[in-house]
């Protein structure tokens, strides 16, 4: 009787297992289906050449922008810029931003001509300070609430955009900018950028994803040490503890990390992108589950490659000695 009551315990948790990796192949296949070229967010994307060394985004941009949503082109071309740019508030969350950023969101996800997507912002000096809070304290505690509730979908929904996301952190990040940044797939950031959870000392806790996503990424015990001290690090300290990849020093024109994000989202342009956005949800979904589980996600996402036309150009360029030429199907 132990022995098949075990049998039948065994054989639930596969079913389980199954069950996931099934939603995984379900979710990839419902990206698959949404396809089409999003509209262009009105007085927000500009599809233009790469930005120069200072921080304009050309004619078709408005000084007035809180979030400039960009379509880079030429050999740039799949690489969409998601540019911060509220100077007077140092680019602090407030609810127009958010609502602007989740508009954002929404369109490049189902938009498959989109490759890399990277986050930075266009004040000099600063990622982004956190929540508005001058705009906070004007707030009824029902809508602190909601607001709080809508800024944690918002960044969910980067975090689950179906491409790579680059942060690239020249400036200060703290709060729910480094939530934001802790969103993405990669974090860039110059020596002289600072970054913390400062949440605890204004006696509230990090409400955007900070205590969930920051020991996943440095561990457990450090990222308590970090949240409950609200402690600042620089890249250099960043760096070492895993909390972002790259660390690189900040040239004269203060977009060091920014320009190094760009250098990494070309490594990726070459690569298919069925392929790529089926290794994020494995890693994604994986990372969620035991081995097991997550082999079977792995397993169940492989097989969705299988009969992709990008598939069979990767191979046919292979035999040929040229590069692929990739469409995302």
């Amino acid at each position: 009787m132990a022995a098949a009551a075990a049998a039948l315990g065994g054989l639930g948790l596969l079913r389980a297992r199954l069950r996931l990796a099934a939603a995984a192949a379900a979710t990839f296949a419902a990206l698959g289906r949404t396809g089409h070229r999003a509209p262009p967010l009105r007085g927000g994307v500009a599809a233009a050449a790469l930005p120069s060394a200072g921080r304009s985004y050309g004619s078709q941009a408005k000084e007035e922008e809180e979030l400039r949503v960009r379509y880079l082109d030429d050999e740039h071309k799949g690489i969409v810029v998601l540019g911060l740019n509220r100077s007077h508030a140092k680019n602090a969350l407030s609810k127009n931003l958010v609502k602007m950023m989740s508009k954002a969101v929404d369109a490049l996800k189902s938009d498959k001509k989109v490759r890399t997507v990277v986050f930075r912002s266009e004040v000099p000096g600063i990622f982004c300070a956190g929540a508005d809070l001058k705009e906070r304290a004007k707030m009824h505690s029902s809508e602190v609430s909601s607001f709080v509730s809508k800024a944690r979908a918002t960044i969910n929904e980067l975090a689950n955009l179906p491409v790579p996301t680059i942060a690239a952190i020249d400036g200060t990040a703290l709060g729910g900018g480094l939530e934001l940044a802790l969103a993405c797939d990669i974090r860039v950031a110059a020596s002289s950028a600072k970054m913390g959870l400062v949440e605890t000392k204004l006696a509230i806790i990090p409400g955007a994803g900070g205590t969930q996503r920051l020991p996943r990424t440095i561990g457990v015990s450090l990222a308590k040490e970090l949240i409950f001290s609200a402690r600042i690090v620089d890249g250099e300290e960043a760096k070492s503890i895993g909390l972002i990849s790259h660390v690189v020093e900040q040239n004269e024109a203060g977009d060091a990390a920014y320009r190094r994000a760009l250098a990494l989202a070309r490594e990726f342009l070459p690569q298919g992108p069925v392929a790529m956005r089926v290794a994020k949800l494995a890693i994604n979904q994986g990372m969620e589950v035991d081995l097991v589980t997550g082999l079977a996600i792995e397993e169940a996402c492989y097989a969705q490659t299988i009969p992709t036309k990008d598939r069979i150009e990767g191979l046919l360029a292979f035999k040929e000695k040229r590069p692929p030429r990739y469409k995302g199907e």
